[in-house]
């Protein structure tokens, strides 16, 4: 089965620079965001919730 291009391409092993930048960019900026989305969905959710099943305690 002949091989394309796509499929011969070694990176090679990443570098620790590499990583520590990876790391940086999960740490720093992805999991905030993810964190946000997730609280915000969940605020949502109730909000929703509320919507159809009225305020707790009525």
């Amino acid at each position: 089965m002949p091989r394309n291009s796509a499929d011969s391409i070694d990176t090679g092993p990443s570098t620790r620079q590499e990583e520590a930048r990876s790391f940086l960019f999960l740490a720093g900026v992805m999991v905030p965001i993810l964190a946000v989305l997730v609280v915000a969905g969940y605020g949502f959710a109730v909000w929703i919730y509320q919507m159809f099943a009225g305020p707790p305690g009525s």
